[in-house]
């Protein structure tokens, strides 16, 4: 009792609410990044928070030090670390009134709606891992990310695929000994819907002249649609997207990630 009594904690009810709160957000915000890129890092910190407070309480004043060191100057990385996680949760937040039935208060108080995003951040995690190992590889690759079931495009010369959405099937499918790596893969939900899809071909006038089938084909689609296309350049290895018939040209992963973060979560609030 005197070591809760020197430490600043007592057995009172605030105190029990202070603590129930701490453990809340800590599972909560293990729920939400569980599967995602961020989760290992998750971990990594708790970790040294709880070595902290142990070393704290044994009494160590140089490891303390130490720690607290660690944990200042890592705030500032942390932000830039969970860049695409802290934006998706502010996305959350920023969009929904405090009193709706989709207000960020409900989500927090109701973990398992944060579930309709997991299957969202699944698809983003598969298709940056498959685009980054694509231009690795100088291999060219055009997948169009359909924001409405009503995407249209040429069923004839197209190839129905019907698959859930992984980095490996992506991969092999545009694969240059892969008959379907000609033409567009296009994503329709949780799924891949087709392969080997043929593309309208924008005609602006202020596109670069220097671009080729692939990024003009990625405006075209995108010109009289919502839909989000991303363009792995064979050639540069470089990565692009198009969205509202504007072409947008060597993006990084992050950036693309981001991006398509903002049409698949902030665009379904």
């Amino acid at each position: 009792m005197d070591m809760f009594q020197f430490y600043g904690y007592r057995f009172n009810w605030l105190n029990i609410l202070d603590l129930s709160i701490v453990i809340f957000l800590v599972i909560q915000l293990y729920r939400l990044l569980k599967g995602s890129l961020a989760f290992n890092i998750f971990v990594g910190l708790l970790m040294v928070y709880l070595a902290y407070f142990l070393v704290q309480a044994l009494g160590m004043p140089i490891l303390t030090n130490i720690l607290q060191n660690f944990i200042n100057v890592g705030l500032i990385a942390i932000i830039i670390i969970f860049q695409p996680e802290i934006r998706k949760f502010l996305l959350v937040l920023g969009k929904k009134t405090p009193l709706s039935k989709d207000s960020f208060f409900t989500k927090l108080f109701m973990p398992d709606r944060f579930k309709s995003y997991r299957e969202e951040e699944n698809i983003i995690n598969e298709v940056i891992t498959a685009v980054g190992h694509l231009s690795a590889r100088h291999t060219g690759a055009l997948i169009v990310i359909a924001t409405t079931h009503r995407v249209k495009f040429d069923t004839a010369s197209s190839i129905g695929i019907d698959g859930n959405i992984s980095a490996k099937l992506i991969e092999s499918i545009f694969s240059k000994s892969s008959p379907l790596h000609d033409g567009a893969l296009i994503i329709v939900g949780n799924k891949i819907l087709a392969a080997k899809v043929i593309l309208p071909v924008s005609d602006n006038p202020n596109l670069p002249t220097r671009i080729g089938l692939r990024h003009r084909s990625a405006v075209g689609i995108t010109e009289h649609s919502d839909n989000l296309a991303i363009v792995v350049s064979e050639e540069r290895a470089t990565i692009s997207y198009a969205q509202d018939g504007r072409l947008v040209q060597d993006v990084s992963l992050e950036e693309l990630k981001i991006k398509m973060y903002e049409v698949l979560v902030d665009g379904e609030s």
